[in-house]
């Protein structure tokens, strides 16, 4: 409860450009012993989906949009500077995105903590054509294509470009994995334009990359454990309704 209530705190501060507000909000979350990891992991990126969702919803006027992003951008680039840094793991992730600053700034925080936890990144934001993309795949066999926080417009080039890296093969030590953005909103997406790795949070991608493995395997886990709670509250719902009838 005291995060969410910090996250509304530091919405409200950053729709109306209060930069003083801002920062001593981030002061009182490290004052109460977040690190820097977790100030990004748990307010701002709930802050940056909050910021996204009202603009979607048009509830944001035009400046309270930009007043957001261009601020809570500052805040990520300072907390992203102090992340603790782990020696390079051997794999390297090139990262994209959609075109909007919420989109690209939603992805910066998913390639900082990847940078932090060991991976050699690079990022090139959003609006990439497609064959550029897959040019600089093919030329440099990244260990990772990530694309974060893509916009539902971008869907046809990002569909392609999966259906393309397949078709000629000519990249088989690059693995996709998509997330954030429209990929959070539509479940079951990232599977239907055949991107097996999916992560819905900047933590979540970090624990995917570095063992893809294990990760899907406990997901489908609790993809198990979600569908036998379901089959048994219907169970139960069906058993309650039989017995209601009979009195």
């Amino acid at each position: 409860m005291a995060q969410e209530i910090l996250v509304e705190r530091l919405f409200e501060a950053l729709v109306n450009g209060d930069r003083p507000a801002a920062r001593r909000i981030v002061e009182e979350s490290v004052d109460g012993g977040a690190g820097p990891a977790r100030v990004l992991t748990n307010l701002f990126w709930p802050t940056h989906e909050l910021i996204d969702r009202m603009h979607r919803a048009d509830q944001l006027t035009r400046i309270g949009y930009h007043f957001s992003t261009r601020l809570l951008r500052v805040l990520v680039d300072q907390t992203a500077a102090r992340l603790p840094r782990q020696a390079f793991n051997g794999k390297t992730v090139f990262a994209c995105c959609g075109t909007a600053e919420g989109e690209e700034l939603g992805a910066q925080i998913a390639v900082d903590m990847l940078e932090a936890a060991g991976f050699r990144v690079t990022f090139g934001g959003g609006g990439i054509p497609a064959d550029e993309v897959l040019a600089h795949v093919q030329e440099n066999q990244p260990t990772y294509l990530v694309m974060f926080c893509s916009a539902a417009s971008d869907l046809p080039g990002v569909r392609s470009l999966v259906d393309q890296l397949k078709e000629i093969n000519a990249c088989q030590k690059t693995q996709i994995a998509v997330g954030g953005g429209v990929f959070n909103r539509a479940e079951g997406l990232a599977d239907e334009i055949g991107a097996r790795m999916h992560a819905g949070s900047p933590l979540e991608l970090v624990s995917l990359l570095i063992n893809p493995e294990q990760f899907l395997s406990l997901r489908r886990e609790r993809e198990q454990q979600e569908q036998v709670r379901a089959i048994q509250a219907r169970a139960e719902a069906r058993a309650a309704m039989k017995k209601r009838r009979a009195a």
